[in-house]
Parts: C-alpha cells; sequence; structure tokens
C-alpha cells in the first residue's frame, strides 16, 4: 500500500497552499519513483494582502506607492501613471521604495505612458524594485524619459 501524502510544513509557490509530497508507486522516496506534488489550501492560513497603494507625495509633484504590480493591481498601476500624464510638469516623482515587485507587464505601462511625455517632461523612479530595473535595462534601454534615483 502506497504511503500517503505528508505534508512537509514548508509553503509551496502560492500563497495560503503547502506542498503534499508523497510517493506515487508505494516504494519508499527516492528509489527513482516521481514524487507527487499537489497544491492544497490549508484551513485558516493567513493570505498575505496583496495590493497597491496609491498617495500622494508631500510637498513634491508626484506620488508614493507601495505594494506590488501585477495582474491583480494593473487597473490601479495604470491609473497611477494617467495621473502622472495629466498632472505632471517636466518632472514627475513616483517614490517606488515600498514597491516589492513589478511584472513585465506593469514595466511595460510605464514604459508606454513615458513614450508618450514630449517637451523635455520625464517620470522619475526614487528607489525602484530591482525588478523593474532590470526589466526596463532589458526591453527599454535607452528611455530618455524615464530617470531611476537609487541610493
Amino acid at each position: 500500500m502506497p504511503d500517503a501524502p505528508r505534508r512537509t510544513g514548508m509553503p509551496a509557490a502560492l500563497p495560503g497552499t503547502w506542498a503534499v509530497h508523497g510517493p506515487t508507486s508505494g516504494k519508499p522516496a527516492g528509489q527513482g519513483d516521481a514524487v507527487d506534488i499537489r497544491h492544497q489550501a490549508v484551513v485558516g492560513a493567513a493570505r498575505p494582502e496583496r495590493g497597491l497603494s496609491v498617495a500622494p507625495l508631500c510637498g513634491r509633484t508626484g506620488l508614493k506607492l507601495s505594494g506590488e504590480v501585477s495582474l491583480a493591481t494593473r487597473a490601479d498601476w495604470e491609473r497611477a501613471l494617467e495621473r502622472a500624464l495629466r498632472e505632471g510638469g517636466r518632472m514627475y516623482r513616483l517614490e517606488l521604495s515600498a514597491v516589492t515587485f513589478v511584472d513585465v507587464a506593469g514595466a511595460g505601462a510605464l514604459a508606454a505612458a513615458a513614450q508618450t511625455l514630449q517637451d523635455g517632461r520625464r517620470l522619475v523612479l526614487h528607489e525602484p524594485p530591482h525588478t523593474l530595473c532590470r526589466l526596463l535595462d532589458l526591453f527599454w534601454p535607452d528611455l530618455p524619459t524615464i530617470e531611476v534615483m537609487t541610493s
């Protein structure tokens, strides 16, 4: 009789789930068998909030953002970028030090917004997450309307 799947205590890739492992043929694990991996919800597991908070900067033209930019928050991100295009003068600041992640579509939305800027206007990104800097370097390396400020 095969061993019953066991909870490893190690979180799986998805928040609020656990990886369940066990041999698939009744042989002890490690004897050439594949490991069966399933995602099962854990009752009462705390799921971290995923969102994007947007607030005006105090005393400066710009926005302070926190959270993550992903499919779930794309509309909020795009509204923030639209606001930057509409309100901004020559320089519009986006304080991103509390942003933990930006996916490629979010980076693309930023690049598309920056490409519409004219007359010497630019977006200044303060302390953006590494993922965003990397995406901009890879896909939009010569975008003069985005300036990145790091400490």
